[in-house]
């Protein structure tokens, strides 16, 4: 990667400009990711303490679909007006997600959860690409992955939050209104939260629309499969497209494991269980931060034969856990799961990096939403996919199916890249 001693004056001026408009654009991820966690974990957990495992496959899929359904006018959007409106527009209808999937919490009314997942998948859905999109106008290339690699750290505290703190709110003892008072907790986070966000969404950068003459895709879907199949002119990006939407499969997939794991064949309370998916998530931030200066974003690849097989050996490691004896499972289990994110870091930090440079300024918009179809209908396959693991088989015999899974894929595509020269 260059250093910083190679970088030009300019740009490490750019760097310093950028912090303010970076912070706002962080903190707002952060705030809005903080919240899809903290409500998600908090519908799964009630699904499984309730015994309806297979709903936990039904609320992510209804928070899929919109990636699925919307993202070709969420790309359109992201390149034909300011990144900055549409950022400021998709915080608006957080707030009234939360509104909605506060009410359902509380009056225990599953329509109403499942509505607030539902409209905060379509507020993701157009959030993501602006977003994501307004990185590179912010700062140089060579500073993306570190950039990156602060953001992910950002946001991967705010989904330990979220998720850690939906087991600890359950568990909150007591009753007011006839409400227990673990809902009420629930409720009132979720719509402070997304009300911070909102104010603090309004300092993102403001950048003229990239493409202003951008023609409305009338076909929707069909038109995000067009630009997908587009990225075959450019190999590099396609094979990076499909690493990533395995990668997000796979870890879709070991969350709902997780909680049927934790809660079903450990018996763990909620929040041991969320701690679970907590110690995954820490893994992931630590090897963002452990990547983020030592791999080039342009040569990605060079860390996912190490990486790959790590997080898939790790995967079928855990399957041996109920062979411990009884006084090391947990700590094993927390031990293993933080070593597969830690894995899963080293490879998305780069990852992501490499999907917000590839594009051409004037379709970045258009390909990170098509990035976004692409990911979330490999999330939305898990659902199905961990729906029938649960059904089948014990938590830990799934996940050392998925780690077989994953060293196969990786291996394969690892095969793929090995001779490979990248291009400007």
């Amino acid at each position: 990667m260059e250093s910083q001693a190679r970088t030009p004056l300019g740009d490490a001026e750019a760097v310093r400009h950028g912090r303010g408009k970076f912070a706002c654009m962080a903190a707002a991820y952060a705030l809005g990711v903080f919240n899809d966690n903290f409500f998600k974990q908090t519908a799964l957990l009630l699904a499984v303490a309730a015994g309806r495992n297979s709903m936990q496959g039904f609320a992510l899929a209804v928070f899929t679909v919109p990636f699925i359904l919307f993202a070709a006018p969420a790309g359109w959007m992201a390149d034909r007006f300011p990144k900055s409106r549409v950022v400021i527009g998709a915080k608006v209808c957080e707030l009234v997600a939360m509104l909605a999937g506060a009410t359902g919490v509380c009056l225990g009314q599953w329509g109403l959860i499942f509505t607030m997942l539902a409209i905060m998948g379509l507020q993701a859905t157009f959030f993501s690409p602006a977003l994501n999109g307004s990185l590179p106008e912010v700062y140089p290339e060579w500073y993306i992955p570190r950039a990156n690699g602060i953001l992910r750290m950002l946001v991967t505290v705010a989904i330990l939050s979220g998720v850690a703190m939906a087991g600890v709110a359950l568990d909150v003892k007591g009753v007011w209104l006839g409400i227990k008072a673990g809902r009420w907790v629930v409720g009132v986070s979720v719509v402070a939260v997304a009300a911070v966000g909102l104010l603090v969404s309004l300092g993102v950068p403001r950048r003229p629309a990239a493409n202003p003459s951008a023609r409305v895709p009338w076909h929707g879907p069909i038109d995000t499969v067009r630009e997908l199949i587009a990225t075959r002119q450019d190999r590099l990006l396609m094979m990076t497209i499909i690493v990533n939407v395995f990668v997000w499969f796979i870890g879709s997939a070991e969350i709902l494991i997780i909680n049927t794991l934790g809660i079903q064949q450990f018996h763990m309370t909620k929040s041991m269980t969320s701690g679970l998916i907590v110690s995954e998530l820490m893994g992931i931030g630590l090897g963002g931060l452990l990547v983020m200066h030592r791999v080039e974003a342009r040569r990605w690849y060079r860390v996912l034969p190490a990486a790959g097989a790590s997080m898939g050996l790790v995967m079928v490691a855990i399957q041996a856990v109920p062979l411990f004896a009884a006084s090391v499972r947990v700590d094993s289990l927390f031990a293993l799961t933080f070593a597969a994110g830690l894995a899963a870091g080293v490879m998305l930090i780069p990852i992501e990096s490499f999907l917000q440079i590839r594009p051409a300024p004037a379709r970045k918009g258009a390909v990170l939403a098509a990035v976004n179809f692409a990911v979330f209908s490999g999330i939305l396959l898990s659902s199905f996919v961990a729906n029938g693991l649960n059904a089948w088989l014990l938590p830990t015999t799934a996940f050392g199916v998925l780690g077989v899974v994953g060293i196969v894929v990786c291996t394969a595509v690892a095969w793929v890249f090995r001779d490979w020269r990248d291009t400007p």
